[in-house]
């Protein structure tokens, strides 16, 4: 059974998305994604989908909706709830990184163990697609990981004391 771990690039705004795309373009960060996710599963909701027109090579990938459909293709599953796939993370060799969108976030926010938060350095007016400002609240920081100049990565953890229920 893999872990569950969330990735997501953050404006200073909390802003993922505009459109149904990223408001922003940094190549060090979608290189830093790829190096991280590949050789696991990815989980996305279908709008995610539809923004990257073809599955994420070396990955398996899940796309959660509970009515759309996709067309059969090899790496990508069809899941149609959370249940679903974490009883197939089970049966995984590899962890299952929660790539978006924001429903997807939300639908998986007890379960994710640790955060991977790219921290964009700007704050797009007009984006559309929102964190909320708590979802750390549970967390502490782990790592601080340089991209380059710009561009920071933070690892948060899971605090011990909010898996007590």
């Amino acid at each position: 059974m893999g872990r569950v771990l969330g990735i997501v690039a953050i404006a200073k705004n909390f802003a993922i998305g505009k459109g149904g795309k990223l408001p922003w373009h940094y190549a060090e960060d979608l290189r830093f994604f790829k190096r991280l996710t590949t050789g696991n599963a990815v989980v996305m909701g279908f709008n995610t989908w539809i923004s990257l027109k073809k599955p994420l090579n070396d990955r398996l990938n899940i796309i959660l909706s509970k009515s759309r459909s996709i067309k059969n293709q090899p790496s990508v599953l069809l899941m149609r709830s959370k249940e679903e796939i974490l009883t197939l993370n089970k049966y995984l060799k590899c962890d299952l990184f929660i790539i978006g969108g924001a429903s997807t976030y939300a639908t998986f926010s007890e379960e994710i163990e640790q955060w991977f938060v790219t921290e964009i350095p700007l704050e797009p007016e007009d984006a559309d697609t929102f964190m909320p400002t708590t979802f750390l609240r549970d967390f502490h920081l782990k790592e601080n990981i340089q991209l380059d100049s710009n561009l920071c990565v933070k690892v948060y953890a899971r605090s011990t004391e909010s898996l007590v229920k």
